[in-house]
Parts: structure tokens; C-alpha cells; sequence
């Protein structure tokens, strides 16, 4: 069954899916109408192919399998259509001056004959120029939207991939729809597998097998942080992807490896004797931020014994450094680069404020800098001077194509010293970015802990800089003084060694909860977090924080938040609400960014009432919904920070409840109070490393609850999943990186 309509109204849509619930005005009276669609907009006019349903909740409805934009045929809907906001230069007015004009004809006189339309009063040849441009970019789009949505792509992708080739979308796809897995992020090549499939692409050609390749190394570079992988592994890879037998193909293979090459995609390297494949990105990233790195490492800082300063700065502040920490203040002041590391308790922040102040008294501008938002805060706060997200301090630049930011190899950072916090957390992209804008004599200091887990992003930057044995370090081991009264403290570093942590009773910070079956693990979480941690520590339950070790399951991230909603944030008619097929956004909710986005706009309001603009928020920046349209489907979220943004819906995928995240979620963060659900899970995932960084997450107090029997099996398993990374490797070439062979 067809019907033909205009859409009169919208009541939901999933951008990411597609899935929609419409008012269809037909000559029949209005039809409520619920499908998969891809983007549209009230005033359009659709054809739909399906059936009449009857929905217990919401009575008759026509489900629709297929459908497409058409022109509207009516003068009201042509009118309506052009009047809707989507054609540039055209309102209510000029539609219907325009359809008065030429009636049922006015879309094609716009789209072939777009001259006739200076004959109305009003309508410059420009303005007739700019109409019709936008109404043939917008039926393109619709129509090239269309064509994909029969490839099950969703109309978000659908859009993104217009973008990327714009009126030859579909031209491009029919001759090779396995170039998507090149050209648009977000595209994998098991979507653009299914199209070729469609297509009748044979299973053999060379552009499956090219884009084979591509995608393993692109999975091993999001998933698993490989910036290389060995060739064996791409191979076997590949055949497993393909369902080939690699034999078959290998001269084939070879020719396309070679052709790779030649068109920049890969570069080939042996790397410790061992042939490797390495995308072309992050080879020149990581050689990049290797010869930076040596080339800091160059200059010539006059070594100065620093010591009368240091002894001054123990005076002034009334503390004795222990040696290991004077060590590592003298080492940072007297190399261009240099590393601190050690685990909590060291001193770190101590460290840092030292070399703040002997900065200062040499009159050098020192930046201070963190990944994340959270991280710059509590760099903030702990420091007493203002620090920065490294986003922030580069500064993102949409003007420039070819630059990310605006601070960069052409236009570098003033500052003397740059000091960067939570380092185990910058991914090799991040790096390189932040080392192409510092100034030739500025001096660095990488500060992390080495056992903490390693970035979301591809590369192990902290580790291979440690283990390249070029920069100079110092391994923080003496737990300070004050830090020795801490469980919290103490637990860390017996779990980071492999042994059980200590649980007592009278313990003021670090708690037990013993629980055996996952119910009762989670009952208690919640119970927790909603009532008994609250009632001891007067800290609301919104700022205690869940960081579970999993997505899935009971005590699983998504389960948790939910039900924690439900306790924290229950509905009320008082809070305005917004349902996606993910998760409800309730005003007052506690919320997270899960993805870079570089484009969103945000203002911040001063303590002197003046306005700060900007654009980005950030892989874990924190916030709460302070505002819900439910008409225009929009949501506000005011970070910690201050940032306020307003996500459209088709940005509310980005967004996920954050009464609990995972732990991988909590890297570079700090937070009062830490609950920690223990559960049974795979080697690969409950490992020693994860329940540690977990555990020093938490400022004041850590609950673990769970099973002593799960809680050991964590501790002993020193499991750590293998990152293929060359930043180390190319460190230790030394002189030879300038050489031709890494051009």
C-alpha cells in the first residue's frame, strides 16, 4: 500500500537510526506514521510504502518499509515546502509570491528556468541565483539520502557522507563504495561491504581487499591503540575479515600493499626485526613527535644547582622535600624535556608547585596543562594558578583547513616552561599536536603515573617515552609523609604491587562492602550512593561517583545509571524530560560527553558578567542538563567548568547519564567519594591495572563491593593487553630519524 502526502508534523526522530514518528497531512486526512526515514522536515512531501498497524498505546498507525521525497503537488504544499526555513532566501511571503506566479510549475521553474524568477517584485538575478542553488543542493542531499538509506545507513552517516562527496556521492559509491572506509570517519567496512555487496562488487576486487587492510589497521588503531601492526597479524586479519584464503590472493595482496604506498595510505617499516604495517598517519605523528622530543632534548639548558631556591621554597612553604623529589625538580629544571612519574602519595603536586615557583623566580612563564577538563581543575586547585585543558591552550581553529588548532608549528606557544599533568592519559595525536607548538628554548615536564591505564586514543606515549631511555626521569617510589595516613594511598600501591589491600574497619577512607551474588552487588551500590554514603559523609549522591569495570550486565554502566536515575533524578512534573531510544534526559541530570566533538559551540558566563565564546567539549567532560526543549528536541548542559551548550538532537548521541561510568571513562579525574561494584568478568578486562586506577580515582573515600574471591583474582592478574606503538622505537634511532629512510 502506497500513500502521498505532506508532512504536517514530527514527533520523534532518531537521527542515528532513523527511526521516525510523523503526521502525514494525505488527501485522507492526517495519517500518524512510523518508519525508518532519513532526515526530513515539515513541509515536505513523502511517498510511503507500507501497511495500516494498530499500536495498543497509540491505536492506528501506517508502518512504512520504504520511502522517498517528492515534489509536493498541491500549491499549498509547494508553498509550504519552500517556506519552510529549507530554501535560502525564501519565506513565507516570497513562496507565495512565487507559487502565485507560476503555480504547480514554481519547483521547476527554480530548478531549470531559475532567470524567470526576477519576473516577481523583490527578486534580484542574485537572489534568483542563491534560490536555486540551495533547491538543488537540498533535493541532491534528499535524493542521495535516500539512496543510501536502502544500504541501512543511517541518516546522521547519511549526511555525513553527502558532505564528504557532495552531487558525486552516488557516482562514487557505484564505482567503489569501499572508498567510504578511507574517506569518512565513522564508516567501517563491514557498512561498506554490505553496499558493494548490493552493488554486485565482486567479493575478489582490488578495492575490497585494499580496504581490508585499511580497516584492520584502523580497528587495531581505535580499539586496541596500535599505531602499527606486525604483517603476519594484518594478514591473518584480513583473511578472517574477507573469508579468503590468504594463499589465493598473495601476489594480489602484494601489488596493492605496493600500490599503497605509492598513494600515501601505508607505510611499511621493521621495526625490532619484525616487518610491520603502519597507517601513514600515525607514522608521520609519531616520527613527528619524536623529533621534537629529541630536538628539545638538544637544546643546551645551562645545568644550575638549584638548591639554595629549593631550600628556600621548603622554608617559605613549611616542608621538607624528600630526595627523590628535589631530584626531580633539578631534573626538570635542567633538561629541555623530562619526565615525573610515580604513583599517589609521591608527591607529584608538591614537585610541581616547586618548579612553579623557581620558574617564576627566574621570570619564566610556565603554562600548566591536563587532559581533560576534570584534570586542569584539580591542577587548579591543588596548584593555586591556573591550568588549562590542552585543547584549550592550543586553541581549535575552524578557519584554518588544514590546522586543528591555531597554535602550531607556524604560530607557537609564548610560554618559557609547559608543564602537562595525567600524561598517561594523552594519546599520540594529542602529543604531537601539543609538541608542534612549543617554541624552540621552552622547556617541558611530562608528569604521570606509569601504571595507570593508557590513553583511549592509539599510542602508549607515557610508556614509550619512559622506556626509549632517551628522556630523563625520575621514578617517584617515598610516599609522603601525610599521604602514609591514607588507605586510600596505601591499598593503591599494595594492589599496583600485586597485593591484597589491607581492609580495616575503623579505616576512615577505604571500605569492604562483601557481597557474592551480582543483585546484592548492585542493591548495594545504589544503596550507597542514595543513602548511606550520603548520610555519612554530607556529600549529595549526585557527586558519588560508580565506576564499574563494564558496560553490560547488572552492574554494568548502562543498568546502573538507570536505576540510579531513577533514585537521584526521579520524574517529577516539574522536570522537563527527552526520550531517545538510548536513555532518557531528565532536567537536573548528571551527564558526560563521550566523544571529541571540536564544532560544538559553548558560551561561559565570568565572575565579571562578561561572555566567553568558544567551540569543543571533550571525551569526559562532566556536566548537568540544566535545560530540556522537549518541542525542539533540545537539551542544555552546563559543564563543571562553566561551558554551557545546547545539543540539538542529533547530538544527543554523544551524551550518555553519568551517575556511573567505567573506569577507563574516570582516567585524569578525581573525585570525593569512589564506589567500586567487583564482579566476574574476563581475564582481559579485570586486571590489576584497572582496579588501580580505580582505586586512585577517589580523594576521600573508595567502597569496594563485591567478593574477596573476584577482589584477589584482580589483584594477582597482571594482565596487560599488547599496544604495537613506534614512538618508543623511533626515539631510540636517535640521529638516523632525520635520515631519508623515515621520509
Amino acid at each position: 500500500m502506497i500513500i502521498t502526502g505532506t508532512i504536517k508534523g514530527i514527533i520523534f526522530q532518531n537521527e542515528e537510526n532513523g527511526y521516525t514518528i510523523l503526521v502525514l497531512e494525505t488527501e485522507g486526512g492526517d495519517t500518524t506514521c512510523v518508519g525508518t526515514l532519513p532526515a526530513v522536515n515539515i513541509g515536505e512531501s513523502l511517498e510511503l510504502d507500507g501497511e495500516i498497524v494498530i499500536n495498543k498505546s497509540y491505536g492506528e498507525q501506517f508502518k512504512f518499509h520504504h520511502a522517498k521525497v517528492v515534489q509536493p503537488k498541491t500549491e499549498d504544499g509547494i508553498v509550504r515546502y519552500l517556506a519552510s526555513g529549507l530554501i535560502r532566501g525564501v519565506g513565507r511571503v516570497t513562496a507565495e509570491n512565487i507559487v502565485k506566479k507560476f503555480g504547480q510549475d514554481a519547483l521547476n521553474i527554480i530548478e531549470f528556468n531559475p532567470s524567470r524568477l526576477t519576473e516577481i517584485r523583490g527578486i534580484s538575478e542574485q537572489k534568483a541565483l542563491l534560490i536555486a542553488e540551495s533547491y538543488i543542493e537540498i533535493k541532491r542531499m534528499q535524493d542521495t539520502i535516500m539512496f543510501l538509506q536502502d544500504y541501512d545507513i543511517s541518516s546522521r552517516m547519511a549526511v555525513k557522507i553527502y558532505e564528504t562527496y557532495h552531487d558525486k556521492t552516488m557516482e562514487r559509491l557505484k564505482t567503489n563504495p569501499y572508498s567510504l572506509v578511507e574517506d569518512v570517519d565513522g564508516i567501517g567496512f563491514i557498512t561498506a561491504d554490505k553496499i558493494a555487496n548490493k552493488l554486485g562488487i565482486p567479493f575478489d576486487s582490488d578495492f575490497r581487499l585494499r580496504a581490508g587492510i585499511l580497516h584492520i589497521l584502523k580497528e587495531g588503531a581505535d580499539k586496541s591503540g596500535h599505531t602499527y601492526m606486525p604483517c603476519s597479524e594484518v594478514y591473518k586479519d584480513v583473511a578472517e575479515l574477507l573469508k579468503i584464503d590468504f594463499s589465493d590472493f598473495e601476489e594480489k595482496i602484494e601489488k596493492i600493499i605496493f600500490q599503497m604506498q605509492i598513494d600515501g595510505a601505508l607505510k611499511v617499516e621493521t621495526i625490532n626485526d619484525t616487518e610491520v604495517f603502519m597507517l601513514s598517519k600515525y607514522y608521520y605523528i609519531e616520527k613527528a613527535s619524536a623529533k621534537k622530543i629529541l630536538s628539545l632534548l638538544s637544546h643546551n639548558v645551562m645545568p644550575k644547582d638549584f638548591s639554595d631556591e629549593i631550600s628556600k621554597f621548603e622554608k617559605v612553604n613549611n616542608i621538607e622535600l624528600h630526595e627523590q623529589q628535589k631530584q626531580a625538580v633539578l631534573t626538570s629544571l635542567n633538561n629541555g624535556i623530562s619526565v615525573i612519574t610515580g604513583g599517589p602519595g609521591t608527591g607529584k603536586t608538591t614537585i610541581i608547585k616547586c618548579i612553579l615557583s623557581l620558574m617564576r623566580n627566574q621570570r619564566k612563564n610556565t603554562l600548566l596543562l591536563a587532559p581533560t577538563g576534570r584534570a586542569a581543575k584539580r591542577m587548579s586547585e591543588s596548584c593555586g594558578f591556573e591550568a588549562k585543558t590542552i585543547h584549550r591552550a592550543l586553541e581549535i581553529d575552524f578557519s584554518n583547513p588544514n590546522e586543528c588548532f591555531r597554535y602550531n608549528e607556524y604560530n607557537k606557544l609564548t610560554c618559557d616552561c609547559i608543564i602537562v599533568d595525567e600524561v598517561s592519559m594523552v594519546d599520540v595525536v594529542l602529543l604531537n599536536a601539543l609538541l608542534k607548538a612549543v617554541k624552540k628554548n621552552c622547556q617541558v615536564v611530562l608528569v604521570g603515573d606509569k601504571d595507570q591505564l593508557p590513553s583511549v586514543g592509539a599510542g602508549n606515549v607515557l610508556a614509550d617515552i619512559l622506556n626509549s631511555g632517551v628522556v630523563p626521569y625520575v621514578y617517584l617510589t617515598e610516599i609522603y609523609r601525610q599521604a602514609k595516613e591514607s588507605l586510600i594511598v596505601l591499598n593503591a600501591h599494595a594492589i599496583n604491587e600485586g597485593k591484597m589491600p589491607k581492609i580495616d574497619n575503623k579505616s576512615r577512607d577505604f571500605f569492604f562492602e562483601n557481597k557474592h551474588e551480582t543483585v546484592d552487588i548492585m542493591n548495594t551500590v545504589v544503596s550507597l550512593v542514595t543513602q548511606r554514603l550520603p548520610k555519612f559523609t554530607n556529600i549529595e549522591p549526585s557527586k558519588i561517583q560508580v565506576l564499574a569495570p563494564m558496560k553490560n550486565g547488572l552492574c554494568g554502566i548502562e543498568n546502573l545509571n538507570n536505576v540510579l536515575q531513577q533514585k537521584i533524578n526521579p520524574p517529577s512534573p516539574m522536570k522537563t524530560e527527552l526520550s531517545t531510544e538510548r536513555m532518557i534526559f531528565r532536567l537536573n541530570d548528571k551527564v558526560m560527553q563521550i566523544v571529541n566533538n571540536y564544532e560544538i559551540e559553548w558560551i561561559r558566563y565570568g565572575d565579571d558578567g562578561l561572555i566567553e565564546n568558544g567551540e569543543g567539549v571533550f571525551n569526559g567532560d562532566i556536566g548537568t542538563i540544566t535545560s530540556v526543549d522537549f518541542h525542539k528536541g533540545e537539551v542544555e548542559v552546563t559543564f563543571e567548568d562553566g561551558r554551557i551548550c545546547t545539543y540539538p538532537k542529533n547530538e544527543l548521541i554523544n551524551l550518555q547519564l553519568a551517575y556511573a561510568m567505567t573506569i577507563h571513562k574516570s582516567q585524569g579525574s578525581e573525585f570525593d567519594v569512589v564506589v567500586i561494584p567487583i564482579i566476574a568478568g574476563t581475564g582481559k578486562i579485570l586486571t590489576r591495572n584497572l582496579l588501580y586506577t580505580a582505586v586512585t580515582r577517589a580523594k576521600k573515600i573508595v567502597v569496594l563491593v563485591g567478593s574477596q574471591f573476584y577482589l584477589r583474582r584482580m589483584v594477582e592478574n597482571d594482565y596487560t593487553a599488547k599496544r604495537y606503538s613506534s614512538l618508543c622505537w623511533m626515539l631510540k634511532q636517535g640521529e638516523a630519524l632525520f635520515s631519508d629512510k623515515f621520509d
